[in-house]
Order: C-alpha cells, then sequence, then structure tokens
C-alpha cells in the first residue's frame, strides 16, 4: 500500500487505536501526528493502515460549556490568551471560543519560546485565563515519572508559568491551564497552574485546555466551580486533567 504525506492512518500494534495524519516519510520510517489527540508518533510503515479523517467532538456537548442567561442583565465573559506549539489544534481551539462567543487571542509558539514571550502577550492583552499547551511526553523507558527530565516538554511549560506567575501572583486573577499529552501533572500544580494535564500520564485531546478554559470564562466570579464536574467534562476526565477549585471568571452587570 502507497502512503502519501496528508493521509490519514491507524497503527495496527496500538490495535487502530487513535487516528493520526502522516506529517512526514523518510523511507520506511513515517512521523505522525493525532487528529485529535495531542500525540506526535513514528512508525513503520508496515505498522499502518489507512483510515478516514474522523473527528469526534461529540463527547462535548455546548450546554456544558456554554451557561444560559437572563435576558435581563449582560454578560462580560473572560478573556483568554491560548498559546500552542500546534498550529491545527489552536486553530481548533479557536474555532471552539468563537463557536462559544468568547474573546480569545491564539498564538502559535514553540514550547520553548513561551516563557521569552509571555511578559510581552501577558503586558498587551491581559487575560483572564491563560492556556499554554502543545506537545508532550512521558518516556517511560528514561524512569522516574517524578523526574521532570524525563518528560518532552514539562520543563518548558512550568518555566512558562513561572514567568506568568511573577506577572500575576493570584491564582484567582489568573487562571492557567497547562500541559499536553502525559504531562508532569504535578510539577505543573506546583509551579502555579490552576489546572494541568495529565494526572495519569495519559494523552489528552485537543480541546481539553480550551474545554477548561471556556468552562470557567463563561461561569459568574461569584460562583464557585463544581471541579469535578468541571474536569469530567473533558474527553478523559479525571485521567487526563486535574486542578484546584476556583471561581469563574464573568462579570454579570444589569441593566442590559
Amino acid at each position: 500500500m502507497i502512503f502519501n504525506v496528508g493521509d490519514f492512518v491507524t497503527r495496527k500494534s496500538y490495535n487502530n487505536d487513535i487516528i493520526f495524519k502522516i506529517i512526514k516519510i523518510d523511507n520506511d520510517k513515517v512521523y505522525l501526528k493525532g487528529i485529535e489527540i495531542r500525540l506526535l508518533a513514528d512508525a513503520n510503515i508496515e505498522d499502518l493502515v489507512k483510515s478516514e479523517e474522523l473527528l469526534t467532538d461529540d463527547f462535548v456537548k455546548k450546554d456544558d460549556v456554554t451557561r444560559s442567561s437572563d435576558e435581563e442583565f449582560f454578560y462580560l465573559p473572560g478573556k483568554i490568551l491560548h498559546l500552542d506549539s500546534d498550529g491545527e489544534y489552536l486553530s481548533r481551539c479557536l474555532s471552539f471560543y468563537k463557536e462559544n462567543h468568547l474573546y480569545a487571542v491564539g498564538k502559535k509558539i514553540k514550547e520553548e519560546n513561551m516563557k521569552e514571550q509571555l511578559p510581552t502577550l501577558l503586558n498587551e492583552y491581559h487575560p483572564d485565563l491563560l492556556v499554554l499547551t502543545g506537545h508532550d511526553a512521558y518516556y517511560k523507558k528514561k524512569g522516574n515519572k517524578d523526574n521532570i527530565k524525563n518528560y518532552k516538554n514539562s520543563l518548558n511549560f512550568v518555566n512558562a508559568i513561572k514567568v506568568a506567575r511573577k506577572y500575576e501572583k493570584s491564582h484567582e486573577k489568573l487562571i492557567i491551564i497547562a500541559g499536553a499529552c502525559q504531562s508532569d501533572y504535578e510539577a505543573l500544580i506546583k509551579s502555579g497552574a490552576n489546572f494541568a494535564s495529565s494526572p495519569k500520564r495519559v494523552n489528552i485531546h485537543a480541546l481539553d485546555p480550551a474545554i477548561i478554559a471556556s468552562s470557567i470564562a463563561t461561569t459568574k466570579r461569584s460562583e464557585q466551580i463544581d471541579l469535578i464536574k468541571l474536569l469530567n467534562k473533558t474527553k478523559y476526565g479525571t485521567d487526563g486533567m486535574g486542578g484546584i477549585i476556583s471561581n469563574g471568571v464573568m462579570y454579570v452587570g444589569y441593566p442590559r
């Protein structure tokens, strides 16, 4: 079977569990990117099976994100600044924000460059919520999951979180959602994130960080989030995302 860059495929050795897009072919080695899951991988060409692109956003219920409103009041949802190393995933998240009528600014920035660019962006946009995501991986063969050196980009996310916390120390005034597939959850939370991946070192859905951000952006400032209910809105629930109890960031005014 002939494969080309852009083809959608699955891997036989993983029971065809994840749909990938081919991003590069080097002789018999094929480089892959998850369509739904924030995952980069490679495989031997004989391990691949062609597939159709299948977007599985059906787990996201619109009513779970956008709150019902009283027509006599007006609502000012929180502003979102979303940094993502992957342009395709960023585009999907920005579309998701737009569908939910949220103000969001997205910037494609490599994980290792986020900490340098954050001060300028934070001072320019003054967000209520900051999303730091892209790609990550836990290298099990290297050893202990508590050693941040055994992760592809967790240290870069930690460094970016620390820069953001220098800008705003309060976890209530700046909500930070950070991490990607298999990230060092504990390190991200300890460095100052409100929400992070991945408690069980599993892969996460491309929209998971945006789901968390959107839900908090549309929750009243006077209202405390239901933490477990919020996490269960994501694709893999508390296996993939975790965090601390926070209030919403939406202002409510009267009259309309």
